[in-house]
C-alpha cells in the first residue's frame, strides 16, 4: 500500500451519532468503488496500534476530487481523537485496497443488502453508477433501527432520481423508538422481502456489508429466497 499525506476539510452529521469526514484528495489517489483506505493520525505512519490507525471504506465516488469515510462515533481512543481533530489538520491515508467491487457484466443486476454503517462502500458505487448513467440495474435493500439511524438516506433518494436504473427498499426495524414519520418496510429483510425485491431483475448477483453477525444472518435468508451462495459476495466490512 502507499502512503499519502493528507488534510482534513470537514465533517457533517450524516445519521444519528454518525459523522462523515471529507479529506482532501491527493495527488496520484487512485481507486475503485468499494474499496477501503486506513486513516493514520500523528506522526508515527507506521503504526498499527487501535488508537492510532483505522480502516473505513471509501464513501466518494472516484470522480469526486475528495475522499469521504463515514463512521459511527463509537467511544475508542482512535474516534474521539478523530473527532476532536481541528479542521486543517494533517494526517496520513494508507492505501486504498480491497475488492468488493461491482461486477462488470451489465446485464446482470446488482443487489446491494445493507445494515446500517455498512452502506458505506455501496455509497462509492452508486455515485458513480450515477455519475457515469451505467446501464446496468441496481437494488439496495437498506436496514436500520430508526431514520434516524439511516446515514445518506436523503442522498439516497436523491441518487434514485438521478439514476433511472437504480432503486432502495429500505426497511426500520425500531421504529417504536423512532420520533420520525416513516411510511416503508418495517419488519427485517427475511427471504419474502428478498424474494419481492428481486422480481424483474436480470440474474443479479448480491453484495452484503454490515456488522459481521448481520452479513452471516443473510446468507440463509438468501439461500432462502432461492440465491445461489455462488452469486452472493461480502467483504469484511470496514468502518466501525
Amino acid at each position: 500500500m502507499t502512503m499519502h499525506t493528507t488534510r482534513l476539510l470537514a465533517r457533517d452529521l450524516v445519521a444519528e451519532g454518525t459523522l462523515a469526514f471529507h479529506f482532501e484528495r491527493p495527488p496520484g489517489f487512485e481507486f475503485k468503488p468499494g474499496q477501503a483506505m486506513d486513516v493514520v493520525l500523528g506522526a508515527d505512519q507506521t503504526s498499527t496500534q487501535p488508537e492510532v490507525r483505522h480502516t473505513f471504506s471509501i464513501v466518494s465516488a472516484p470522480f469526486q476530487n475528495e475522499l469521504i469515510v463515514a463512521t459511527r462515533m463509537r467511544d475508542s481512543a482512535f474516534k474521539r481523537a478523530l473527532g476532536a481533530l481541528p479542521i486543517g489538520s494533517a494526517l496520513t491515508l494508507d492505501g486504498p485496497f480491497g475488492s468488493l467491487g461491482l461486477h462488470k457484466a451489465a446485464a446482470r443486476a446488482g443487489i446491494f443488502i445493507a445494515g446500517g454503517i455498512g452502506i458505506t462502500p455501496f455509497m462509492s458505487m452508486l455515485r458513480q453508477a450515477a455519475h457515469l448513467q451505467t446501464p446496468q440495474d441496481l437494488l439496495l435493500l437498506y436496514s436500520n433501527h430508526r431514520p434516524e439511524d439511516a446515514a445518506f438516506l436523503g442522498e439516497l433518494r436523491q441518487l434514485e432520481t438521478l439514476n433511472p436504473r437504480f432503486h432502495m427498499n429500505a426497511t426500520m426495524t425500531q421504529m417504536g423508538r423512532s420520533s420520525q414519520a416513516w411510511a416503508g418496510h418495517t419488519g427485517p429483510i427475511d427471504s419474502g422481502f428478498v424474494q419481492r425485491a428481486m422480481q424483474g431483475l436480470p440474474t443479479p448477483i448480491f453484495y452484503i456489508a454490515g456488522p459481521p453477525a448481520m452479513v452471516e444472518a443473510m446468507r440463509p435468508v438468501l439461500a432462502g429466497a432461492g440465491v445461489d451462495e455462488d452469486d452472493v459476495r461480502s467483504e469484511e466490512f470496514f468502518g466501525y
